[in-house]
């Protein structure tokens, strides 16, 4: 459904809910799903509205969601729906997760994050036991259970979307027997209580100080060792083990509230279950990192190989899986996947420059270095927020701005190309120990799309180098930022 439409109708549902014609109609940040958010508000309320194709994945939400706040639990509520059109309104938890902290952290894992991760532990515990009393399992999508079928699935995803595109060769028959295997051992523990499938730190909110879950639409009946798995072993979470182990004994403290604990097994499933969340995740980051060749989960993969290194050096695994370990040993002994040498990139001698410049009033900007040039992006081709009233004071900086180029343009693809391309040619630099690149990006005017553009190199090339960057956006710096 086109993007005016969408909103529209989210617009119509809010003014049905609220009495009041929405002001505010903000696209948020894209999740890694089909489904669409936007944040909408009058005087007097405001409320998320989703957009979502999949009717199977609305209802299980629904369902789930007015089943998990009639009981007090930490879930927003639903204030309206029309699911015939795929959209409903929810409560606003605002804009920041768990994974926000995670970035804020540097190099080590502060006492506050480790308070916060054990409130979100407790309320794990109460949603999986005291949620999972009386729910309709009939709602769940694709499967009512994790059962073996769903880990088997997980399997050949894993297999064919990370083994075969990393160029890892299987012997395919003892491949499916380990899978089989292990499916075998993990299901032997209780596996009768909710279980959200993707407990991670983007779908747990935080607002005043308290965590709030979202996004469990794919959840199921399941093992309570699987979520925490999730949590805790997220591939760039990179939680220090010692504090693994802290949060893991705090939830079962948490945990023997609720119900009778056998803290050996459950311990031994555990890990079990760790080590079935890396194979899940890996499957995921080859579809969408090798697959589709998005950075993001190009970047995760390390993080995970190491947690599967982590398992295999320190002899956690409850089970024999010699095809499987051998697999994954050879993905980790060729080290492909290990990032370039950040100290060796920061302490180089090369600096990029990147420019932000309008064609009609500049042009191309020249390069000082005397190197004659280097790259230069077009972004006329991608959707223009310029062109709409509420965006044409504002620059590629602003937030309603880096909404609409993520969520309602090509620039998240183009920015993908633009990665690829230009960190071929740092990486040789770099080795070649030359001293400058000189990277522009354009559009019409030089204040949305080769701002933002711009900006999204810039901070790329920090995190993955460490480069010194040397960024201008030409046409804003000549007008103060005044549009």
């Amino acid at each position: 459904m086109a993007s005016l439409a969408i909103e529209q109708q989210l617009s119509a549902l809010f003014q049905e809910w609220a009495g009041e014609i929405p002001t505010l109609v903000l696209p948020l940040a894209p999740s890694g799903s089909d489904r669409i958010y936007y944040r909408l508000q009058s005087k007097k309320k405001v409320a998320v509205g989703a957009f979502n194709p999949h009717p199977q994945e609305n209802e299980a939400f629904i369902s789930f969601t007015r089943h998990f706040h009639g009981k007090g639990l930490p879930v927003p509520e639903i204030y309206a729906e029309r699911l015939d059109q795929g959209i409903y309104l929810q409560e606003d938890l605002g804009a920041t997760t768990l994974y926000s902290y995670l970035l804020q952290k540097g190099d080590y894992f502060p006492d506050y994050l480790i308070q916060i991760y054990k409130q979100v532990v407790e309320k794990l515990a109460l949603l999986q036991v005291e949620g999972g009393k009386g729910l309709d399992y009939s709602k769940c999508f694709p499967r009512t259970a994790f059962d073996k079928q769903s880990m088997l699935w997980d399997f050949n995803y894993f297999k064919y979307y990370f083994l075969r595109l990393a160029y890892i060769p299987f012997d395919e028959q003892a491949l499916e027997e380990d899978a089989h295997r292990l499916a075998d051992y993990l299901l032997e523990t209780d596996t009768e209580h909710f279980m959200f499938r993707d407990f991670q730190t983007r779908n747990i909110m935080i607002k005043n100080g308290q965590p709030l879950f979202i996004d469990y639409q794919g959840g199921r009946k399941g093992a309570l060792q699987y979520d925490l798995a999730s949590l805790l072993y997220q591939a760039k979470a990179n939680i220090p083990e010692d504090i693994r182990e802290e949060l893991l004994e705090h939830y079962l403290e948490a945990l023997s509230k609720l119900i009778p604990v056998d803290r050996e097994a459950f311990v031994a499933h555990y890990y079990g279950y760790v080590f079935m969340r890396c194979i899940q995740v890996l499957g995921a980051y080859g579809f969408r990192g090798l697959y589709e060749r998005k950075e993001h989960f190009l970047q995760s993969i390390p993080f995970a190989l190491r947690n599967i290194k982590w398992l295999f050096d320190n002899d956690m695994l409850p089970l024999e899986l010699p095809a499987l370990r051998a697999a994954l040993e050879e993905v980790i002994q060729t080290k492909r996947f290990e990032p370039f040498d950040k100290i060796k990139a920061s302490s180089s001698l090369l600096q990029v420059s990147i420019n932000s410049f309008s064609y009609k009033q500049t042009g191309v900007p020249r390069d000082e270095s005397g190197n004659g040039g280097g790259f230069v992006f077009d972004c006329r081709f991608i959707h223009n927020p310029g062109r709409y009233e509420p965006y044409k004071k504002l620059t590629g900086r602003d937030e309603s701005v880096i909404n609409f180029l993520q969520h309602h343009s090509e620039m998240p693809d183009f920015l993908q190309d633009v990665f690829r391309i230009v960190d071929k040619a740092v990486e040789d630099y770099i080795e070649r120990s030359f001293t400058h690149l000189q990277v522009n990006f354009g559009c019409t005017g030089g204040q949305h799309r080769s701002v933002y553009a711009a900006d999204a190199l810039a901070k790329h090339l920090k995190a993955k180098y460490g480069l010194k960057v040397n960024l201008h956006h030409i046409e804003q710096e000549k007008k103060g930022w005044k549009n």
